[in-house]
């Protein structure tokens, strides 16, 4: 297995980290081109374009929208249908989400001030969501329950859920965490033209405030272009994970945590950094012990050749400068006090704390949000959450004397700007 080693000491350390961290998954012309053709067709035709677009795309046979929306009996049932293990396994990790982003929950504020001015802030809940799920032989219902039900705690009124199902193939625990999570309507479409009708609306699904979760190149294309007529959550790149390790973890512990992260797709970056040359090499005789036993070792193979490294620094504050300047979606402190190397961390999307932390726990059931900032744009962005789904609308209510002393300033800096209706507006109000 030929992973990349480098060292913070070598000359060319920076061009080869800067080279290592450039992605360039972005869309092309074509892809451009075709999304937009999709968007203008399903803004100006609705259903009709959706129904053919599903049948070309998804090599499905369908007539009406109602044989690609779900029931709730379909919903049920597949919520009844699926092994008692991983019904349970869905519930507890459902309440564990729950029960930490009620937590982030914002509320109204307001004060007043000495005239009797009220400020203040007051939180509303977005009124109807759009969250996209990939679907056919992919599994993801953790992506269900990390999107719906931040949502749902925000005081989100409606969910509307789109799940391509290629050729047909319907994902029971798909639909079961969308029972679980509260969403409320279910419709098995696909691609762009799912993101163009949850952003314009057609005759059957209705237009959302945002629209949520993961998808390939041209459902991220399609979530950017639609950007301003909707919200969008981001614009995700392939998963990442950094682990920062004393020496003292178990190697093959390690190892299986970089690759939990590669075997995503060959995209993917893992990237392990240590003060400790000697442990870097008992982590690669580790992957290479391991990886034959991996059932998509050909991904991992791959993901770590082209993306991964092993990174030898000099010391623990220079693996915290590292980790701050690659700003990784995962962050694993695998070292002997992580709540005080923490403390130093200023940018990652999830902190893992331990040994004993896994990243994989966060993406199930742990709690904290699994939808989180790639690319390095954990510098400026952070997990989905419920903030994610209220907005703050600003109070302001002036007395008579708060509106007379407010005018006197609002006037000079209206006619600073030659705003002469702003001064005369405000002007009006003060007391003669």
């Amino acid at each position: 297995m030929n992973i990349k080693r480098l060292k913070t000491s070598q000359a060319d350390y920076q061009s080869q980290m800067d080279t290592l961290l450039a992605w360039e998954g972005v869309s092309d012309d074509q892809v451009n081109a075709t999304v937009k053709d999709v968007l203008k067709n399903i803004r100006q035709r609705g259903d009709e374009a959706l129904i053919e677009y599903t049948n070309k795309f998804d090599r499905m046979n369908v007539a009406s929208m109602s044989e690609l929306t779900f029931t709730q009996k379909q919903i049920d049932d597949a919520y009844n249908n699926i092994p008692l293990d991983q019904r349970e396994a869905l519930e507890l990790a459902a309440e564990r989400v729950r029960s930490y982003h009620k937590h982030q929950i914002m509320e109204s504020w307001s004060y007043t001030e000495s005239d009797g001015t009220l400020l203040g802030q007051q939180i509303t809940a977005l009124d109807r969501v759009g969250l996209y799920v990939p679907g056919g032989k992919a599994t993801y219902p953790s992506s269900v329950l990390m999107n719906a039900i931040p949502a749902k705690v925000a005081g989100v009124k409606e969910i509307v859920m789109v799940v391509p199902t290629p050729d047909g193939v319907v994902n029971d625990m798909v639909l079961a965490a969308a029972k679980i999570s509260g969403v409320d309507t279910v419709f098995a479409v696909g691609g762009a033209q799912a993101v163009a009708a949850l952003a314009y609306g057609t005759e059957t699904v209705p237009a959302v405030d945002k629209i949520v979760g993961p998808g390939n190149i041209y459902v991220a294309t399609a979530k950017s272009m639609v950007f301003g007529r909707v919200g969008i959550d981001m614009i995700a790149g392939p998963s990442e994970i950094l682990v920062v390790c004393d020496g003292k973890t178990d190697p093959d512990w390690i190892a299986m945590d970089l690759f939990s992260q590669a075997e995503h797709d060959e995209d993917a970056q893992s990237i392990l950094v240590s003060w400790d040359a000697a442990f870097l090499d008992q982590v690669q005789a580790s992957i290479e012990k391991l990886l034959p036993t991996m059932e998509r070792k050909d991904i991992i193979s791959k993901s770590l050749g082209d993306r991964g490294a092993l990174i030898e620094v000099k010391d623990e504050n220079e693996a915290i400068e590292v980790s701050n300047f690659i700003a990784p979606e995962h962050l694993e402190l695998s070292v002997e006090d992580p709540q005080t190397m923490a403390k130093k961390i200023k940018h990652a999307g999830a902190i893992f704390m331990g040994r004993y932390t896994a990243e994989a726990l966060g993406d199930y059931c742990a709690g904290p949000n699994h939808v989180l900032p790639t690319s390095r744009t954990a510098r400026f962005s952070s997990p989905l959450g419920v903030y994610d789904f209220q907005k703050r609308s600003s109070l302001i209510m002036c007395s008579a004397e708060g509106a007379s002393e407010l005018g006197k300033t609002a006037s000079v800096l209206g006619r600073g700007e030659s705003l002469t209706a702003h001064a005369r507006s405000a002007e009006y109000r003060i007391k003669k």
